[in-house]
This record gives C-alpha cells, sequence and structure tokens, in this order.
C-alpha cells in the first residue's frame, strides 16, 4: 500500500482519493455530540495544500455554499497537491445561527488556542494541532456582520508578496490592504509565514448569489495560480482587481431611522450626501455627506441606528471609474438567471 500523504487524527489520506472526516468536540450541555467536518482531497501528484475555511463566525453562511459548490467540481482528485475544507468551523454558533459560540467569545480572537481554555480556545487549538501543520496556503471566507453587506473583497497584508500575488489572482473587485486582529486566524497563519487571503462578500444569514459565485471563480483562479489545477478546464473568469490601501468607515453622527441613498459598489464623492438619518418622532431630518471619495465596499442593512454605528465602509482609489467598471464586468461575467451551476 502507498504512503499515505497525509494523516489528520489518526485518518490517513492518499493521492488520488477523497474523504470527510469528523473531529471530536466538546459536547453540548445535554450530552449531544458536536464534531467538526473536515473535508480532504489528495490530488494524484506533489503539489501545494491549499487550507479553505468558512464560518468561523457561526452566521456568515456564504462561505459555506462557496465550501459546498467547490467540492462538487469535477476531477480534483486528479489535481497536483490537495485540498483541506472545512465549511463550517463554529459549528455551536451555527446551530444557533449566530456569530460567537455559547461563552458569546468570538472564536476570530481565539487563535492558537488552548486544549485546556475555553470551548473556543479548544476550537482553535484543534485546528492549529490537526490541521495547520498540513498546509502551505489558506483561504478565509466571511460576510459582512451585525447587519452589514460587504460587497465580494479581499483583505489581506499587502507588504508580503504572495499575499499579493493571490490577492491578484482571486479577482475580486476590490483588495484591500488590512493589518491583522490579535488573535485571528488570520495573524497566527502569516506569522507561521503561510500566505493567507481573507474573503468577505454579502450579509450574515443571507445568501448573495454574485458574492458566491465571485468566491467559488476566486478559489479556482488562486487553485490555478498555484499549478493545481487547469483554468481552462473549470472555466476560471479573469477580472483585473483594483487595490486600496485606505479605507473609512463613516458613522452616525446621530441615532435615529436611516434611509440610505447610496449603496455598496458605487462611486461616491467627497461632500456628496448618502443618507438621510430622520427623527422618528417629528419632520427633523440630517443629511449625512461622505467624509472622501471611493467605492462603497460594505453598508448597513438595518435602518434603525444609533450615533456612532457604523454605516458606509469606504475605499479609497486613484481612479474610481476602474473600479466601477470591473464591477459591471463582474455581474456580466456571472449570468445570475442561471442555475446550472448552483446544485
Amino acid at each position: 500500500m502507498p504512503k499515505p500523504r497525509i494523516e489528520i487524527d489518526n485518518n490517513n489520506f492518499y493521492p488520488g482519493t477523497a474523504k470527510t472526516i469528523h473531529l471530536s468536540l466538546p459536547d453540548l450541555y445535554n450530552l449531544t455530540p458536536i464534531h467538526l467536518p473536515v473535508h480532504v482531497i489528495c490530488g494524484k501528484t506533489q503539489g501545494p495544500t491549499l487550507f479553505v475555511t468558512a464560518a468561523i463566525h457561526g452566521d456568515e453562511i456564504n462561505g459555506i455554499e462557496i465550501i459546498r459548490r467547490l467540492l462538487k467540481k469535477s476531477g480534483l482528485r486528479k489535481m497536483a497537491g490537495n485540498l483541506i475544507a472545512i465549511p463550517i468551523v463554529n459549528v455551536y454558533g451555527f446551530l444557533n445561527q449566530k456569530r460567537h459560540l455559547m461563552d458569546k467569545r468570538d472564536l476570530n480572537r481565539c487563535f492558537p488556542g488552548s486544549p485546556t481554555g475555553s470551548i473556543a480556545s479548544i476550537l482553535a487549538d484543534i485546528i492549529c494541532t490537526k490541521i495547520l501543520p498540513h498546509i502551505t496556503h489558506a483561504i478565509d471566507l466571511h460576510t459582512g456582520s451585525h447587519h452589514r453587506f460587504n460587497l465580494p473583497q479581499i483583505r489581506t497584508n499587502l507588504d508580503i508578496e504572495e499575499n499579493q500575488t493571490l490577492a491578484l489572482a482571486f479577482n475580486s473587485p476590490v483588495i484591500l490592504h488590512s493589518k491583522y486582529r490579535d488573535g485571528s486566524l488570520r495573524e497566527y497563519v502569516n506569522e507561521k509565514g503561510i500566505p493567507f487571503l481573507l474573503y468577505e462578500a454579502g450579509e450574515a444569514l443571507r445568501f448573495d448569489e454574485l458574492s458566491i459565485r465571485t468566491g467559488v471563480n476566486g478559489i479556482l483562479s488562486v487553485m490555478s495560480t498555484l499549478g493545481m489545477i487547469s483554468a481552462g478546464k473549470y472555466h476560471v473568469k479573469k477580472f483585473t482587481p483594483t487595490i486600496s490601501r485606505e479605507s473609512t468607515w463613516v458613522r452616525a453622527p446621530l441615532s435615529g431611522i436611516i434611509r440610505p441613498l447610496k449603496k455598496s459598489g458605487q462611486k461616491i464623492i467627497k461632500g456628496q450626501t448618502i443618507a438621510i438619518i430622520a427623527n422618528p418622532t417629528c419632520n427633523k431630518e440630517y443629511k449625512l455627506v461622505s467624509p472622501v471619495s471611493g467605492i462603497i465596499i460594505g453598508d448597513n442593512k438595518l435602518p434603525l441606528v444609533h450615533e456612532g454605528e457604523a454605516l458606509f465602509h469606504i475605499a479609497s482609489f486613484e481612479t474610481l471609474t476602474v473600479v466601477s467598471e470591473q464591477l459591471d464586468n463582474i455581474q456580466d461575467a456571472f449570468d445570475l438567471s442561471d442555475d446550472e451551476s448552483i446544485f
């Protein structure tokens, strides 16, 4: 028998095979067993090992569908290298349709974790000790949080050369230079010298078809760039992303009911009115103007806002027209009326 290429928790994975395993996690308090599903595809020949994760925040479900469609692609067992995918990292939050775990901890602030820590810390430790030693590259899939929608975008530390190479390969309309968050999976993986991309697209607890298709296409494009697959075989669509090294959050200067005049993907100029905030008890209205020119890459979807709440995320670019054109190109390339690639 050939030597296994990967071994995870006493499970062996051989070239040209695919298998799903379930790693044991702490039980629920009624002793219902909980497991972490891990999909492993070993290609026929040696190559990189790409790690793809989703739902580190349990209510961010677009990435789950992205991984489901990715794993459906035929011929992946013939690729060069390996694919390890965890579609639901925060199983506990997913079951409760919540961002955090039951103890209110944010899993993405708990890495590398500890086997004797909180339940979030235990989960982070399992990923860091059992999965990460096998990987060479990583992509983490997210959506906007707390009723916010994110335009499809890659966030990564562009000061790391291979991060930038892979970010450009992903083909999202926007690449945002982003420093690390303490305790995040991205921080830990990059500190290990492993290139890491964070894909943000859509809204929590909602499927967004353009975000999903852009995500599947992006992962396949990265795999092609890494030499794992042929871009032609999987009909990978190519775009030219635009890089932004600066972004601004526009926050509510007062509480009230907001009526947005602009949304994600739209170009705005400094001083332009982008929303009206109204007093719900009278006719007073406040015009919210943008402090910068740029493209809206994230916007609040809840009309009830408190003072200080994040409303619009605006990325600055040297040429706004190019970004707008790329957004149009992506929407034209993905025929959202075509259900063929969904099921």
